[in-house]
C-alpha cells in the first residue's frame, strides 16, 4: 500500500475522571462536620458527672467549688492539669490525681494532710492536728481520741510544726501510749518536750530524738514495771535515765538519775 495512503494512529481515548468520586467526598466532609457539631451541642461532649474520693477532712462539695469544673462544662474544655493545681493549693489537701473518662465523667481523688494530733482551740473546740501544723476543726458532735493531744501550744510556735511534722514520719501506732504532749523547753534544747503516758510514766525528750526514742519506749516501760516500777519521769535524751515523779525536772538534762535494773 502506498506510504501516502496509510491511515493515522488514532491515541487511545483517556479515562475520564469521575465526577462522583468529588461529590462522595463532599457529602463525607459535609455529614462528618454536622455530627460534630451536634455532637458538641450534645450532652456526650459535656461533663455529666464529678466524683470525689480520699476525703474526709473536706467535703466533696468544698472540693467541686475549687475545681471550678460544673455540670455542663465542655468536657475536653476542662484541663485535668489545671483541675489538679487548684485542689492542690487547698490547705488541707497534699496531692491530688484528677483523671477524665469518656463520656462526661470527671474524678477527683485526693489525698489529705495526714491527722497526727489533737488539740483543744482557745474557744473550747475540738481540732485537728494535721501534718503541716494546722489545724482543723472536728465536724461532728463526737469522735474518737486515737491521737495525742497537744496541750500548751501557741499557734505561732515554729517547734509545734516541726512537732506535727516528725509525728507524720513516724507510725501512728508508736502513739498509742501516749496521752498528750506538751512542750517543754530548756535552755539546752529549745525543743524539748513532755510527753505522757496512758499507763502513768511522764517521758521527757526532744522533737529531733522522737522518732528514735519512740521506738522503745513501750519496751522500756515494760522494764520498768517488771522491776516494780509503775510511774515515775522517764528522760530520754543523750542519755536515758527514769526518777521518781516528785525528783526535779528542771535538773541536769543529761544526768542518769535512776537506770531500771535488768
Amino acid at each position: 500500500m502506498p506510504e501516502q495512503l496509510r491511515i493515522p494512529k488514532i491515541p487511545a481515548p483517556k479515562p475520564k475522571k469521575k465526577k462522583g468520586r468529588k461529590l462522595v467526598f463532599f457529602l463525607f466532609i459535609f455529614f462528618v462536620a454536622v455530627l460534630i457539631v451536634l455532637f458538641f451541642r450534645s450532652s456526650f461532649s459535656r461533663i455529666t458527672q464529678i466524683e470525689v474520693a480520699g476525703n474526709k477532712l473536706v467535703t466533696s462539695e468544698q472540693i467541686e467549688q475549687t475545681s471550678e469544673v460544673l455540670i455542663g462544662d465542655q468536657f475536653f474544655g476542662v484541663s485535668t492539669a489545671d483541675v489538679m493545681d487548684k485542689v492542690n493549693h487547698m490547705k488541707m489537701i497534699l496531692s491530688s490525681e484528677v483523671t477524665k473518662s469518656f463520656p462526661g465523667k470527671l474524678k477527683i481523688v485526693v489525698h489529705e494532710q495526714p491527722k497526727v494530733a489533737f488539740e483543744v482551740s482557745e474557744d473550747g473546740r475540738q481540732q485537728y492536728v494535721l501534718a503541716d501544723g494546722s489545724t482543723y476543726p472536728v465536724q461532728g458532735l463526737s469522735v474518737m481520741i486515737d491521737k495525742p493531744i497537744l496541750s500548751g501550744w501557741s499557734a505561732s510556735d515554729p517547734n509545734k510544726a516541726a512537732l506535727a511534722k516528725t509525728m507524720a514520719t513516724i507510725s501512728q501506732d508508736l502513739f498509742d501510749e501516749i496521752s498528750e504532749i506538751r512542750p517543754f523547753p530548756s535552755e539546752s534544747y529549745s525543743d524539748r518536750i513532755k510527753l505522757y503516758t496512758r499507763s502513768g510514766f511522764e517521758v521527757i525528750t526532744t522533737i529531733e530524738y522522737l522518732p528514735d526514742k519512740i521506738l522503745y519506749l513501750s519496751a522500756y516501760i515494760e522494764n520498768l514495771k517488771e522491776n516494780d516500777i509503775n510511774n515515775g519521769v522517764l528522760t530520754l535524751l543523750e542519755v536515758d535515765s527514769h526518777q521518781a515523779l516528785n525528783a526535779d525536772p528542771e535538773g541536769d538534762d543529761t544526768a542518769a538519775k535512776d537506770e531500771p535494773k535488768g
